[in-house]
């Protein structure tokens, strides 16, 4: 029997390798396997991949055709920005809100593709499977976010002073949860299938560390000012409609070896083309979005109905002069440099190197010292680069990784959700890392560390009596 096991399992991993199209039949909650099996497992009942795996199905004859998916697509899409516009309109707590309920659907559309694959076997050996599942993501859940209402509201908010001592319990809490929910996991173990139970519980984690890790400090990004949660979403759509388009009309006409194994529908004119269009209109983008105080103004009110936004803005968001470097024009040609447009040659007057001016054609006292061009940009667009780089090299790989999952599963889609695209997942699997990234580009490069009378104003009030006094006798010894 053991031997037959494996038998069928390798035939399956050979039907995964050499039909890359294939998808099984969601409705049936089917799993193709696309990892190698054990044809020797002496423990057929307790190991995942023991488990007998279904013949994929073909897909449908009668499929829809390239234009009306396209057209459905767009539709969809359409849709959703306009969602999106109107949610961030509507104000931060919105946004806030609108991201926890996309992760909530994000984490239900993760644990359900081993929960439909496991379906009966989960029913029959593990007690609170998915009661012990949503206690892992909403212990997760209120510890991300407690510190960040901790941090952003409450700190820097003198109205919310109040809730200090409340703020305090905070982590107290958390760890309450977490061994709650750790106490009855392991509770939950039933001896003969701890192996199966393990492996359900990493897979939960893994889906956490995806949905709620990489998403912590989302809502730091919303209140640092609505560009930095605004602008890599753009970014990464923008990525996946032009690597779209691009992949269908050109794909495989220059380079004909897949990008992605796990993935065969990518192509390599896909993601380059992606690429050197979703730079172009970072560019731009964020240009356009500097304009707007309601994108650039950082916040830490906690209102229901949104307010006009007043702030000085930060350097980076008012055009400068930029010069390029000149360094890289000595390594053109001459005859391409004088191509381009606001490029100024420098001489030196009479071979003094301290004494220099735009050269003047038939000078005979001038000679040639370097190229020069000045842009007058936004320096946000510059941090816009790197984001956009970001959005078309690394943030993809969250879709491969998507794509992975969905073929060891054999499930087309991760739900049916939103017409012409799948589920949330099947949109928003880029979206996760680049929100993660945002929030360490902006720590690193534009803002390290905030500091405001209201944060300080906080931390006194958690000072003793006699360390207030200490703090009050320096404060005006040093004035």
């Amino acid at each position: 029997m053991v031997d037959n096991l494996g038998l069928r399992n390798r035939r399956h991993q050979s039907n995964d390798t050499d039909s890359p199209n294939h998808c099984a039949d969601k409705s049936a909650g089917s799993i193709v396997r696309s990892d190698s099996s054990s044809m020797t497992d002496v423990h057929p009942r307790t190991d995942d991949e023991s488990r007998p795996q279904p013949t994929p199905t073909a897909p449908s004859a009668n499929s829809e055709s390239r234009p009306l998916k396209i057209l459905t697509r767009a539709i969809s899409g359409l849709i959703m920005l306009t969602l999106f516009v109107a949610i961030l309109l509507s104000g931060h707590l919105y946004v806030c809100a609108f991201v926890i309920c996309l992760q909530v659907l994000l984490f239900r559309e993760l644990v359900t593709v081993r929960y439909h694959a496991f379906f009966d076997r989960i029913e029959e050996t593990i007690p609170l499977f998915r009661t012990t599942q949503w206690m892992w993501f909403f212990t997760s859940i209120f510890y991300a976010y407690s510190e960040f209402v901790v941090e952003v509201l409450i700190k820097s908010n003198t109205k919310l002073h109040g809730f200090i001592d409340y703020a305090q319990l905070a982590p107290a809490l958390s760890f309450t949860l977490y061994t709650g929910t750790f106490v009855l996991t392991i509770a939950t173990f039933q001896p003969g299938h701890i192996r199966f139970q393990l492996n359900q519980l990493c897979w939960t984690i893994v889906v956490l560390c995806l949905t709620v890790g990489q998403l912590k400090y989302i809502m730091h990004n919303v209140y640092n000012g609505l560009i930095w949660f605004t602008l890599p979403i753009l970014l990464v759509i923008t990525n996946d409609v032009m690597a779209y388009f691009c992949g269908i009309t050109c794909g495989r006409k220059l380079v004909r070896r897949p990008f992605m194994l796990v993935s065969p529908n990518k192509t390599w004119e896909g993601f380059i083309g992606g690429g050197i269009f979703t730079v172009i209109v970072g560019w731009y983008l964020s240009r356009y979005l500097a304009q707007f105080a309601w994108m650039t103004c950082p916040t830490n009110q906690f209102v229901l109905f949104p307010q006009k936004l007043e702030c000085e803005a930060e350097n980076i968001f008012h055009e400068a002069t930029t010069y390029f470097p000149s360094q890289v024009f000595e390594l053109l040609p001459r005859a391409l440099i004088h191509s381009f447009p606001n490029v100024v040659e420098i001489c030196s007057v009479d071979g003094d190197v301290m004494h220099l001016t735009a050269c003047i054609s038939g000078a005979g006292n001038q000679r040639h010292h370097h190229y020069e061009l000045a842009l007058n940009i936004v320096p946000v667009q510059l941090h816009a680069i790197s984001l956009s780089l970001f959005a078309s090299l690394v943030a993809p790989f969250g879709g491969f990784l998507a794509s992975a999952i969905k073929r060891a599963y054999g499930i087309k889609d991760f739900d049916s959700i939103i017409p012409g695209h799948g589920g949330l997942m099947d949109r928003f699997d880029c979206q996760m890392i680049m929100a993660l990234f945002t929030w360490v580009h902006y720590n690193t490069f534009i803002k390290i560390t905030t500091v405001s009378v209201a944060k300080m104003l906080y931390m006194y009030k958690l000072l003793p009596e006699k360390d207030r006094e200490e703090f009050l006798k320096r404060i005006i010894g040093d004035s």
